[in-house]
């Protein structure tokens, strides 16, 4: 069975796709994709570029006799693995760039197999669109924002509470001069895929607990709406011992390696004093690690750190158990 769905179709049934293929190229898989999908190319990266080379200088017709050549040989390796995956009959969603011959040729000879194949119409342009129209008419507007210092606990909490949308993990970013320890960031696109992604599993109706960041997140930028309604939510400013602060950011930072930590100093550089910095590098330079952490937060974080003006609810973070009680039983939660 092969059948055509345009977006909204295609969206509702997603969830209960045993496979969803992405048909397009390694690197355009890579640079961004629809969330839980799984790239089995038709063409390969070097395959992709010859075959369109050839479609705009040569000929259409050759382009196409290469392009099939390739998506042969693709599709009987794939068909294997695929066989391992699951079982002939199962519900298979497939998409390309545009809805073309990618996705078409393997879903094809799929369906021809005895797998239920849905193909997604204009491929992942469409989902794009679908992504960028979500977010620009936000249904959601009850968000529950948990500010405070750097290290208070609010990654943690948000991690741990339902309804909720953890941006940090989504940008894997930390939202500071010391916010890209975790390594390499998605693109733009793909992050506002798994926003979109998260947000739509949400009641509209929901609170939403998010935590404070300012727009920008490394490279990556919270969506203008998701931002402007986040700035209207109920406010919540957590604080916590310097200890169990100096504590949870060690975590992060007993693996950095000497470039990142130089390279984040000098960043910092303009808005601390030159006597402060060069005690924070001589005791990393003694490997004295919890000393930075405690400088870094008491002479850099919280002095940079902006307390609102409105703040809606207080809570000392001591025990986050004691605290996530607190979270789940606001009485905003029950109006």
């Amino acid at each position: 069975m092969l059948k055509d769905l345009d977006i909204e179709a295609f969206i509702a049934q997603k969830s209960s796709f045993d496979l969803l293929i992405d048909a397009r190229s390694p690197k355009e898989f890579d640079e961004s994709h629809i969330p839980n999908a799984s790239n089995y190319y038709a063409l390969s990266d070097a395959e992709h570029q010859e075959v369109g080379t050839l479609y705009k200088n040569v000929s259409h017709n050759d382009a196409k006799l290469l392009g099939a050549h390739y998506i042969c040989q693709n599709s009987a390796k794939h068909l294997l693995e695929i066989g391992k995956k699951i079982k002939i009959g199962s519900k298979i969603g497939i998409y390309c760039a545009k809805g073309g011959l990618r996705s078409s040729s393997l879903a094809i000879i799929l369906s021809h197999i005895g797998y239920q194949v849905f193909r997604l119409k204009e491929g992942y342009k469409s989902y794009r669109f679908y992504v960028i129209s979500y977010l620009d008419n936000l249904p959601h507007r009850r968000f529950i924002l948990l500010g405070g210092n750097t290290g208070c606990g609010k990654s943690e909490l948000i991690a741990k509470l339902s309804s909720s949308l953890d941006l940090e993990r989504l940008a894997n970013h930390l939202g500071s001069s010391f916010g890209h320890i975790k390594g390499a960031q998605p693109s733009q696109k793909a992050f506002e895929n798994n926003v979109c992604e998260i947000l739509h599993k949400i009641d509209p109706k929901a609170y939403i607990f998010v935590e404070a960041e300012s727009k920008r997140m490394g490279k990556c930028t919270i969506p203008s709406r998701l931002h402007e309604q986040m700035q209207k939510g109920f406010r919540i400013e957590i604080s916590a011992p310097l200890t169990q602060r100096i504590e949870r950011i060690l975590k992060d930072y007993h693996s950095i390696s000497p470039d990142f930590f130089y390279e984040a100093m000098q960043k910092i550089s303009p808005y601390i004093q030159k006597s402060l910095k060069e005690k924070i590098v001589l005791a990393y330079e003694e490997n004295h690690i919890e000393r930075v952490v405690e400088m870094l937060l008491v002479g850099y974080y919280d002095v940079v750190y902006k307390k609102p003006h409105h703040i809606d609810f207080f809570i000392e973070n001591k025990n986050e158990s004691e605290t996530l009680n607190i979270l789940k039983n606001l009485p905003i939660l029950y109006t």
